[in-house]
């Protein structure tokens, strides 16, 4: 790409005007936009107790995707009790009640009655414990969330309560008392790209890639997060445009796995993502406590940052 005059950026973000939609719809017609309503919570794999979780399918068919978290009679009633009281989230100027119509939060189905939950997103039907050998009161399941299998979002738990809430209520599940939130559920009014299909790791559009998108309207969660696809996509063109070697941020940096994700790293229907450690490469040994762990993987993007710095043109200038 010789001139910067062929270049487009679109940094639009979460409640974008419906002229700016309707033209981001003609960029892409064979793709509609998303339009979500909920965001189930999120949790990392290694957090869950899998003394208490078993992996199965329901009636076993196809593979054991999901992770199972049961509860027995008591440890349900309870559940339900904490969650049909828990505190709600308050209501944001741009949410209205149609939000909850096509999407029931789960403290909702709770306070419709004690059973609710059981014949919906935690019926215990064709999902026979290993252990036992038998059916359990209630299951919770967990589905992957992302390519590597490190993440999990709770299946059905689609909810309105205060983050704070969420982990006190959500723990008192068995599998999940010590579980790692890396994103809370939402329920919000939104606008963002199928990404995955859409756009490659440089946030531009597969079908031309003369058009670059940048902030919330990518799929990516929280301001930091929209800054750093916005650096990104700076970078990256300003390379392409200079005609210098694109620097190509790796997964193991925080800029990086962010851009991989939302361009393909996803399995399943696409979502937003805050940053997390669940999606930046794994070390590949083993360090011990979680802080260590988490400190192990800054300390090695830092190092592969600073040697870009030394190493790309763009990053010179």
């Amino acid at each position: 790409m010789e001139h910067a005059e062929g270049v487009v950026v679109l940094a639009t973000g979460p409640l974008t005007s419906d002229a700016m939609a309707e033209r981001i719809q003609k960029l892409c017609p064979e793709f509609d936009l998303h339009f979500y309503d909920a965001v189930a919570p999120i949790v990392t794999l290694e957090s869950v107790d899998m003394e208490s979780a078993f992996f199965a399918s329901r009636y076993d068919k196809g593979t054991a995707d999901y992770v199972n978290c049961p509860m027995d009679k008591d440890e349900y009633l309870a559940f339900v009790r904490e969650l049909a009281a828990a505190k709600e989230a308050p209501i944001h100027g741009f949410d209205d009640a149609g939000v909850f119509e096509g999407c029931m939060p789960v403290e909702v189905m709770a306070r419709r009655g004690e059973d609710t939950l059981r014949y919906g997103p935690l019926k215990p039907v064709g999902l026979r414990d290993p252990r036992t050998g038998k059916d359990n009161y209630a299951v919770v399941q967990l589905r992957r969330d992302n390519a590597e299998g490190t993440l999990y979002n709770l299946v059905g738990f689609q909810t309105h309560l205060t983050w704070g809430e969420q982990k006190r209520v959500f723990s008192m599940i068995p599998a999940l008392r010590n579980a790692e939130f890396v994103r809370y559920g939402v329920m919000h009014r939104n606008t963002y790209l199928n990404s995955p299909k859409l756009l490659d790791r440089y946030y531009r559009l597969k079908s031309d890639p003369r058009v670059r998108f940048a902030g919330q309207m990518t799929g990516v969660e929280g301001y930091v997060e929209s800054c750093a696809s916005g650096c990104l996509v700076g970078i990256e063109t300003a390379a392409e445009v200079l005609g210098l070697e694109m620097v190509d941020f790796p997964q193991e940096t925080a800029i990086g796995a962010l851009g991989l994700y939302v361009s393909g790293g996803s399995v399943g229907d696409f979502q937003p993502m805050n940053i997390n450690f669940g999606i930046i490469q794994e070390l590949g040994y083993r360090v011990k406590g979680k802080r260590n762990k988490n400190a192990a993987i800054s300390e090695r993007a830092l190092r592969i940052l600073s040697d870009l710095q030394n190493d790309k043109e763009v990053l010179k200038l």
